[in-house]
């Protein structure tokens, strides 16, 4: 499944790479999120089955339809500007089938032309933020097909067994931290994830919205206040407004020094105050949403295999600090 917005040369590039997977079997499936059929009318859609979306739905949503119109065992979720070297998908599937309490599989994510990670899985801060797991860090350090907590979605691999039983991703997220939300709800149903070192992907790192835009700030605030407000036991969902104030410090500290997210967020033209009104939207946001935060939450619980404080050793084994959020 690859969702696109801007149907442009990454996205060719992107479903040219899918031709030339090792694996044979499967079908790609690209959702055209512009509203205007800019695949077809670019031409990159041919050998591949194109659905149209009638405006932006976002990423969950989009990928959703593409789970809806396929039949497949495993779905495979690919951001347009990532390049997936030939064997990735083949290896996903291998190390898929190889366990079947995973549900699903994260890649090693590189950035593009670079032989530094962008993810190797991703972590999960107490205040609810997510980062990638093995950012700037060298492949090496990262050999061996392990279990992670939850794949990221810009290169992953989906039991659709899974899907149908916990659901497919929350739609009301729109952008950002949805892989997040549908990791957690998995591994609260008793499924694994595992890292997959040979399946690799090269990503232009946000080229969509941005690496610290105003789109990106408030939908990543947003966001991490849904996960808290679906997946997070009581007496984490009690200490995350402890951790919060710590990430906020230390992004006030980074924006000073010019570093982190909101010292680029600084250094392309957004001014800092900017940060604080788009925390304060986030949290109008959750309020509006909270009834609905809260069946989901109590949907969860009903179906868990797994306690909270299991749940939390899970989260704590593999967790990021709220200054190393701050800081990535």
């Amino acid at each position: 499944m690859v969702p696109t917005l801007a149907a442009d040369t990454k996205l060719r590039e992107c479903v040219e790479s899918l031709r030339r997977q090792t694996l044979r079997d499967f079908e790609v499936i690209v959702i055209d999120n512009s509203g205007k059929g800019l695949v077809r009318r670019n031409g990159i859609g041919a050998g591949s089955r194109v659905i149209e979306s009638p405006g932006n739905q976002g990423f969950g949503a989009a990928i959703n339809r593409g789970i809806d119109a396929s039949q497949s065992t495993f779905i495979a979720t690919l951001n347009d500007d990532a390049v997936a070297h030939p064997g990735w998908l083949e290896a996903l599937i291998a190390a898929m089938e190889r366990r079947p309490d995973a549900g699903m599989c994260a890649s090693q994510v590189r950035f593009y032309g670079e032989h530094r990670l962008d993810s190797a899985g991703m972590l999960v801060c107490f205040d609810g933020s997510s980062k990638q797991r093995g950012h700037g860090k060298l492949p090496e350090d990262f050999p061996v097909t392990e279990e992670t907590l939850l794949p990221s979605g810009s290169a992953a691999l989906y039991r659709r067994t899974m899907l149908e039983a916990i659901g497919a991703f929350d739609d009301r997220f729109f952008l950002y931290c949805e892989d997040t939300d549908l990791g957690l709800r998995a591994r609260w149903a008793g499924w694994k994830c595992l890292y997959v070192p040979e399946a690799v992907v090269e990503h232009h790192y946000s080229h969509s919205a941005g690496r610290a835009s105003p789109l990106k700030a408030y939908y990543v605030e947003r966001n991490r206040l849904f996960v808290l407000a679906k997946e997070f036991p009581l007496a984490m969902l009690l200490a995350a407004p402890l951790v919060t104030v710590v990430r906020y410090f230390w992004h006030a500290w980074y924006l000073l020094e010019g570093r982190g997210s909101a010292g680029r967020f600084r250094a392309d033209g957004h001014a800092g105050v900017k940060m604080l009104w788009y925390v304060i939207r986030a949290h109008f946001a959750l309020v509006a949403h909270a009834r609905r935060l809260w069946r989901q939450r109590r949907e969860i619980r009903a179906h868990a295999s797994i306690t909270p404080v299991v749940f939390r050793r899970l989260v704590g084994s593999h967790s990021i600090t709220a200054k190393k959020v701050a800081g990535l």
